[in-house]
């Protein structure tokens, strides 16, 4: 199955690539996925083209300033970024899609749904959503200084491939393509990340300065958070992934353990099968809370 490439110009004046993966039959709801900071569409192939042949149309999207869309100089707050997918929904007919964002882009559509009530018939926060930068990092300097990406500009394009296959060995094919995927290959044989350094700040000083615990009690769509354990201890989410089910209205939350952070290149089987389950089983989430 091979997806289509659109390029879709919002009236912002933004372009966003996306690509349509279209079912042989459509029986399903359809579906938005986007990716986190400084990733791509391409790291949702492998749960796309299985939420495909399960009936639903999918449509994968790189967020202003990453993989081959617009890339402007400002508008990387969340409410700008949210304010693109309300955008790419409303202007291309889709109806009352499921959306879901991983790490980053979880924020992104917890602010969609908050912007936009009545756009989504469900969002899916993937190891994010929950993100709340201030809690580490209550000054933006020291939030800047410790998540500011290594230099990779110029790297071999043989180095970052074999950095890849070492780390996500156990990956799916599609899921190391869609990380080497992050990088433009240059013609000399080295990479540049598609997101620049400048605009990768930009993007996270607007995931700095989002509060998604101020908007969980007002998203009426119902939600569900994937959350991926990698043993980390410095950066536990058991205790914010509480929070969060403890304020949305309408709230589930399922856990992979073991697991990369990029759950969805990773484990694309049982994201998409967890997907498809929540637009189709009626009684997936639990009952609204009062």
């Amino acid at each position: 199955m091979s997806p289509e490439t659109r390029h879709i110009d919002l009236p912002s004046g933004v372009t966003l690539h996306t690509q349509w993966w279209e079912p042989d039959e459509e029986t399903g709801t359809p579906w938005v996925l986007t990716h986190g900071l400084a990733s791509n569409l391409h790291l949702w192939d492998g749960v796309a083209q299985r939420l495909a042949a399960r009936g639903h149309r999918v449509v994968t999207v790189d967020q202003r300033g990453h993989g081959l869309s617009s890339k402007p100089d400002d508008g990387y707050d969340m409410a700008t970024c949210a304010d693109d997918l309300a955008l790419l929904v409303e202007s291309t007919g889709l109806q009352q899609p499921g959306v879901a964002g991983q790490s980053w882009g979880g924020n992104v559509v917890v602010e969609l749904a908050h912007r936009h009530q009545d756009l989504a018939s469900m969002i899916c926060c993937v190891d994010g959503g929950f993100i709340d930068l201030k809690v580490r990092f209550p000054e933006w300097p020291d939030a800047r200084v410790a998540l500011t990406p290594p230099p990779l500009l110029g790297t071999p394009v043989e180095r970052m491939q074999r950095w890849i296959d070492q780390n996500a060995a156990d990956w799916p094919p599609e899921g190391r393509a869609g990380t080497m995927a992050n990088f433009e290959v240059r013609p000399d044989g080295t990479i540049a990340p598609w997101l620049t350094i400048e605009r990768h700040l930009m993007v996270l000083r607007g995931l700095w300065d989002h509060d998604p615990f101020v908007t969980f009690p007002h998203i009426l769509t119902p939600t569900l958070i994937i959350a991926a354990d990698d043993g980390n201890p410095e950066w536990t989410k058991q205790g914010p992934v509480d929070e969060a089910l403890g304020l949305l209205p309408t709230g589930r939350a399922e856990w992979f353990r073991p697991a990369h952070h990029d759950v969805h290149a990773q484990k694309p089987d049982e994201v998409a099968s967890l997907l498809h389950i929540a637009v189709t089983d009626p009684e997936f989430f639990p009952t609204p809370s009062t």
